[in-house]
């Protein structure tokens, strides 16, 4: 639930559009929605993090976990997982760095490829992110007030700008 003492009486990023029109500053409808997205990251990171934090889990070791969950074997080499989750290697190595150290993965080496290193989801690495999507589920990814297909609508809307910015 939101901290009530936050709430504001007008909505402030419409109050800022009608100020940029008033001002006649571009694309007041663009600064708008990128300011709704922006806010409504913070929103859904922090109710994420409510539920993950007990798991001793963020979302990116939470999203790490489900794709190593996924994945055929149960592993994946480092690189991999790091053009899967669209992250720079380093964020991989660090976050399967803190996931080995909850016991939730491990590293193998590579069977065939001495310069490549595995990410291996253990036992409890499975349990536990059945645990963090079973939460997860239960408070809609913190996406409350948005209904299936409203979360479609938010999906497809922007997925138009993901493609344009080559993110697939």
């Amino acid at each position: 639930m939101e901290d009530p003492g936050t709430r504001l009486a007008f909505d402030p990023i419409a109050e800022a559009e009608r100020n940029w029109r008033a001002h006649g500053w571009p694309a007041p409808a663009a600064m708008a929605a990128v300011t709704s997205i922006t806010r409504a990251h913070q929103i859904l990171l922090r109710r994420v993090d409510e539920v993950l934090r007990p798991l001793g889990l963020t979302f990116a070791r939470y999203e790490a976990l489900v794709l190593l969950h996924f994945s055929r074997e149960g592993e994946l080499p480092l690189g991999k997982m790091g053009a899967r989750l669209q992250v720079h290697p380093a964020s991989v190595t660090n976050a399967v760095d803190r996931l080995e150290a909850a016991g939730y993965v491990r590293r193998a080496a590579h069977p065939t490829d001495g310069r490549t290193t595995l990410a291996r989801i253990t036992p409890t690495g499975r349990e536990v992110v059945e645990t963090a999507t079973a939460a997860l589920g239960e408070i809609r990814f913190g996406a409350a007030g948005l209904d299936d297909a409203a979360a479609a609508r938010v999906t497809d809307e922007l997925r138009a700008m993901r493609e344009a910015a080559g993110d697939f």
